[in-house]
C-alpha cells in the first residue's frame, strides 16, 4: 500500500478504530493531515463501501451517549449530532429513534435533582430562573422544564412560579 489513497484510507481507519466518526469528521481530520482532496474522496469511498462510515451510526452512538452518559435532552442531542455534519434527516431520524427508548421524564428529573443537590434555594425566583435556563441549556423543553419546576413548587407548598 504505496498510493496515497491507501494511506488516507488507513489513517481514516484508524480514527474510527478509536472511536465512531461521521464522514464530515473523518474528511476533516484527512484534510488536516494534508492529503489531497482526490485521495481524501477515494478513502472515504471505501470506507463507507466496507461499512466503517456509517452516519446513520454515528448519529444514533453520539444521541445516545448525550442522553444516557451526559444527560442532555433531546434538543442538546440533536445539536450535537448536528455539529458532528450529518445531514439533518439522518440525524433527526437517530435522535428520534434514540429518544423513542429513553424516558424523557426520567431524565429530566434526574439532570434536576442533580441540580438540586447543590443546594439551590427554589423560594428565590431569581434561583428558579437560573434552574429553568440551566435545564433548557442542557436540551429539556422548555414546556417540560416549567412543569418540572412548577411540581416541585407544589411538592413543597409554594404554589406555582
Amino acid at each position: 500500500m504505496t498510493n496515497e489513497s491507501d494511506r488516507a484510507y488507513l489513517a481514516g481507519l484508524k480514527m474510527l478504530a478509536r472511536r465512531e466518526l461521521s464522514e464530515m469528521q473523518v474528511r476533516t481530520r484527512l484534510a488536516r493531515r494534508e492529503y489531497e482532496q482526490n485521495h481524501i474522496d477515494t478513502a472515504v469511498a471505501r470506507l463507507r463501501g466496507e461499512g466503517a462510515i456509517d452516519d446513520s451510526r454515528t448519529a444514533r452512538a453520539i444521541a445516545r451517549t448525550a442522553a444516557s452518559i451526559r444527560g442532555h435532552g433531546k434538543r442538546r442531542a440533536r445539536m450535537q449530532v448536528d455539529a458532528a455534519g450529518i445531514d439533518r434527516a439522518i440525524a433527526s431520524a437517530a435522535v428520534d429513534e434514540v429518544f423513542s427508548e429513553i424516558d424523557g421524564h426520567a431524565l429530566l428529573q434526574a439532570a434536576l435533582a442533580k441540580r438540586l443537590r447543590s443546594g439551590a434555594d427554589l423560594g428565590a425566583a431569581r434561583e428558579k430562573a437560573r434552574l429553568f435556563r440551566y435545564l433548557v441549556g442542557r436540551g429539556f423543553d422548555p414546556d417540560r422544564v416549567l412543569e418540572a419546576l412548577r411540581a416541585l413548587d407544589t411538592e413543597e407548598g409554594r404554589g406555582s412560579p
